[in-house]
């Protein structure tokens, strides 16, 4: 059993424990540690699943779609991760659902994520390229997409995704 709740202070320690043991590496830990220090942060969007201790993480973060039409704000989703003894068990599936809830009570209209092409379609992500919205850089078009909160709200807002500076971390 675990709950879900907004990231606390304190809690910086566990969110770098969960990205470095779920991804073996320290990259997505270095996101979200340059992305909670930038303008960029939003604090409500930083949700922690907790059991006896914190066994999962998910961030959205300010990015923007650059149009014809001039800069469109949106959300980014990155990183989620789920400490290995903790997954394939529901986890990742209440941080996303309750995340994209936290982006619609915040006032969001939409979500971008780079992900798994058989993962994140489940929660009602499309390939961006059907709503006219590109990559900043090549990746396959399966794992590059939109999640509308607000249905319609990509109509006529074609461009390219804009990540911000401190997702430089991770390149």
């Amino acid at each position: 059993m675990f709950t879900i709740r907004p990231e606390q202070n304190g809690d910086a320690a566990a969110i770098r424990d969960v990205h470095t043991r779920a991804f073996q590496r320290e990259n997505e830990a270095r996101l979200v540690e340059a992305i909670r220090a930038s303008a960029f942060f939003v604090p409500e969007l930083s949700l922690v699943a907790v059991a006896d201790e914190v066994i999962g993480h998910i961030l959205f973060s300010i990015i923007s779609i650059e149009t014809g039409k001039g800069s469109v704000s949106t959300l980014g989703l990155a990183p989620m991760a789920v400490k290995p003894d903790w997954q394939h068990q529901g986890v990742g599936s209440a941080l996303v659902k309750e995340g994209l809830q936290a982006c619609k009570a915040s006032g969001f209209e939409h979500v971008v994520v780079l992900g798994h092409p058989a993962y994140y379609p489940r929660f009602g992500f499309q390939p961006a390229k059907t709503k006219g919205i590109e990559p900043p850089f090549p990746v396959p078009d399966e794992v590059f997409m939109v999640y509308e909160i607000k249905k319609g709200s990509l109509n006529d807002r074609s461009g390219k995704v804009k990540y911000p500076p401190a997702f430089d971390v991770v390149t």
